[in-house]
């Protein structure tokens, strides 16, 4: 039954293609999913990985992503937050960088340059390329005190393992 469980669910995680990068109000983000009838199964899949406790982060940000486009489910900008920041707190560094788009966009989250600024400085930490160009990007809308606010607290919320951030 777990071999049979596993193959379904790698079947699932299949369905997300190569990512094209995009740009939405100068921030760039990361989508690609694959083929439109298969996004209700593959939420469906997610869900109950993430329910049996597989697929981790991954699924978690998948499905963040699901929700964010409406693909699958219907479109619904605070669900997406929810499973970005489920996968983010675990160090997964597209789901932080997607955190911070939908922080600077303000999409199921009140508009904040700060938060934005310190899920984006996580991402970049780790190397995440989009997490670099969009903290430099929503950078130029900041002062240097929002900034050094920001950089703060993702020293903050590195330090305890993702526990603590935010204000």
């Amino acid at each position: 039954m777990r071999i049979i469980f596993k193959t379904i669910l790698f079947v699932a995680f299949a369905i997300h293609l190569s990512a094209d990068e995009h740009s939405r109000q100068g921030l760039v983000y990361s989508d690609g999913w694959g083929v439109p009838q298969e996004y209700t199964e593959a939420v469906r899949w997610y869900r109950l990985a993430v329910e049996q406790g597989y697929g981790g982060a991954t699924a978690k940000f998948n499905l963040g992503n699901m929700y964010r486009d409406g693909h699958g489910a219907t479109l619904d900008y605070e669900k997406a937050i929810k499973w970005y920041r489920l996968a983010a707190e675990q160090g997964h560094t597209e789901a932080q960088s997607n955190l911070g788009v939908m922080y600077a966009l303000g999409n199921g989250v009140l508009q904040d340059n700060v938060l934005a600024y310190q899920w984006f400085s996580l991402a970049a930490a780790d190397g995440n390329e989009l997490g670099s160009k969009n903290r430099n990007i929503i950078s130029e809308k900041m002062t240097s005190k929002e900034i050094s606010k920001a950089q703060a607290m993702a020293r903050k919320c590195m330090n305890s393992d993702y526990q603590d951030c935010g204000y």
